[in-house]
């Protein structure tokens, strides 16, 4: 976790590279690597807040602020008209959250621990919650395809209507789950520390997560037509292990623990608030910034969330786990992202 800390020795090198006009790449890359360890630091800040202000609190602050990273650079990109970039990283975090993080949880904890065990009645719950949300996704953009150009908009009310009932279920799925963790957690968070320290150190690390995600966004377009990938592949891949690379961390940390059922609350439940909360809250934003974004996304993108929540949920039925079920999650992950680089820009 140390080495991690040591990006932040970047943040000058982007803050260079965006005011005195160096090439795209080097601000993107130096951009990119110095937004990791804040995103640490706003996570580990987040934890003990929630530590110090109890089991009630704590599970609200960890919920909400858990994709905050990632919610700021989605709102940048937005402003710059990004927006297939912005639902690209939607998916690439689900993605990620389910085949990578997962599968890497499971592969490293099987390794080192054998056969773990987990609570496959919650697991189920998490998985349907994500069909659920597949369902929510798919719904616009199938209308999207049904409808002619002259009924657009449309496509913008049902997203707007879409987006507030995921809101809706997505506090309802709060309040259901809330109170039995922190019957488990209230002993282990029974006294909190300090306050000020990590109040102080969420406030400036947002602050340079919102000034080094308009220098990412800003660069772009530009790494796009210099390095000749699509931004598409950028918003898969890239946006999502910038800004979700706090909770990457303590999932595989956890399952590495042994505790695979905190692994997989954090990988999944990651999931479930980006689909839920983080592309809602987005879809409303958009509409302050000019640039409305819409739940319409394209087949291939509907395919492999059907597949990753399709293989998640046949993994969580038996309650068990091992490193060759991560093995077979990292594999689809890979398949996906050799067909996302190979895909032609639209």
């Amino acid at each position: 976790m140390k080495y991690l800390t040591l990006l932040l020795l970047l943040i000058p090198v982007a803050l260079a590279a965006y005011f005195l006009h160096w090439p795209a790449w080097i601000t993107f890359t130096a951009s990119s690597l110095s937004i990791l360890p804040l995103a640490f630091l706003m996570g580990r800040a987040t934890e003990e807040l929630a530590e110090h202000f109890g089991p009630q609190v704590g599970g609200f602050l960890n919920a909400t602020l858990g994709n905050a990273a990632e919610l700021i650079i989605a709102v940048f990109a937005i402003k710059e008209g990004l927006l297939e970039l912005v639902k690209a990283s939607i998916t690439g975090s689900i993605l990620g959250n389910i085949l990578a993080v997962m599968g890497a949880s499971l592969l490293l904890g099987g390794l080192s621990h054998g056969t773990l065990r987990f609570d496959r009645v919650k697991a189920g719950m998490r998985s349907s919650m994500l069909a659920i949300t597949l369902v929510a996704i798919g719904i616009p953009s199938f209308f999207s395809h049904a409808v002619d150009e002259a009924h657009v908009m449309s496509v913008e009310y049902l997203s707007l209507g879409v987006a507030f009932v995921m809101v809706v279920l997505y506090f309802l799925w709060l309040v259901f789950l809330i109170p039995g963790e922190n019957a488990e957690l209230s002993d282990r968070h029974s006294k909190g520390g300090p306050v000020l320290r990590p109040l102080v150190t969420l406030v400036i690390t947002m602050v340079m997560l919102a000034f080094l995600s308009e220098i990412l966004a800003s660069s772009v377009e530009p790494v796009v037509k210099g390095l000749g990938v699509t931004e598409f592949f950028l918003g898969i891949f890239v946006i999502p292990l910038v800004g979700n690379v706090a909770e990457h961390l303590g999932g595989v940390t956890a399952a590495l623990k042994g505790n695979m059922e905190l692994s997989l609350a954090i990988s999944l439940g990651s999931s479930l608030q980006i689909a839920l909360l983080v592309a809602p809250l987005l879809v409303f934003i958009s509409l302050g910034l000019g640039h409305p974004l819409t739940l319409v996304f394209n087949a291939f993108e509907l395919i492999a969330l059907g597949a990753a929540v399709l293989v998640a949920s046949l993994i969580s039925l038996d309650g068990e786990s091992n490193w060759l079920e991560g093995a077979q999650l990292l594999a689809v992950y890979l398949i996906l992202g050799l067909a996302f680089f190979l895909l032609p820009a639209s």
